[in-house]
């Protein structure tokens, strides 16, 4: 009973570890759509800067999975738990890279004047935003509702993406002498979206921890 409570209580500094890394990827998406909505070049760089530390912290949940793999030897749901955190953790450090790639279509941009209001573009990110927390707390719940619900919303995002996509690409049409800055939103959409692929990605591991087999919720 001592033993299987010690690795509950790893079990559950897992999530933690998983939380903490989660919270880092929200609060950077946060800063980079809100650097490019003030032309703030500073708090871009900052973004930058501190990107390693979702790495660190990647690195640091799979060292601690694989290190419960090798004391523990888990079983069954045990196994898949672990093994699924570990996939979690690199779809998170991929969203908190989109959110540094944005930062540097912020600091290409600076303070030139915004072509086009960024209605839809802080509309996918906080779908994005509120997708991630609700997948963590599927994952947490083992709760295949929720990851369902995530995937729905990420329809959301991909319909924001064709829209504005389609926006920017008339006002090239009109305005050629805006590419760079019709360019620099396009990424940024497209960073978005590909952001929330990755927390169905989450969604899609957390069929598998429950149900025992893979689901594409992309579809």
């Amino acid at each position: 009973m001592v033993v299987r409570e010690k690795f509950n209580e790893d079990l559950k500094e897992l999530q933690n570890k998983l939380l903490e890394i989660g919270n880092f990827a929200i609060d950077a998406l946060g800063k980079s759509v809100e650097a490019l909505d003030t032309g703030n070049v500073e708090l871009a760089l900052k973004i930058m800067e501190d990107d390693s530390d979702a790495d660190l912290m990647e690195e640091e949940i799979n060292d601690f999975a694989i290190l419960l793999i090798a004391k523990q030897q888990p079983v069954a749901i045990d196994l898949r738990r672990i093994i699924v955190a570990i996939k979690i953790a690199n779809d998170i450090e991929r969203i908190a890279d989109f959110a540094t790639n944005i930062a540097k279509s912020a600091i290409r941009i600076g303070n030139e004047p915004l072509i086009k209001p960024l209605e839809h573009i802080k509309q996918m990110h906080q779908i994005t935003s509120e997708m991630l927390r609700l997948s963590l707390e599927a994952f947490n719940e083992e709760d295949v509702n929720k990851a369902k619900m995530v995937a729905e919303m990420d329809d959301q995002v991909d319909d924001l993406y064709g829209q504005t996509i389609k926006d920017l690409l008339e006002i090239n049409q009109k305005n050629p002498e805006h590419m760079s800055q019709v360019n620099n939103l396009s990424f940024v959409c497209r960073f978005l979206e590909r952001a929330a692929d990755h927390v169905t990605n989450i969604g899609e591991h957390v069929f598998y921890l429950v149900k025992g087999r893979r689901y594409d919720l992309n579809k």
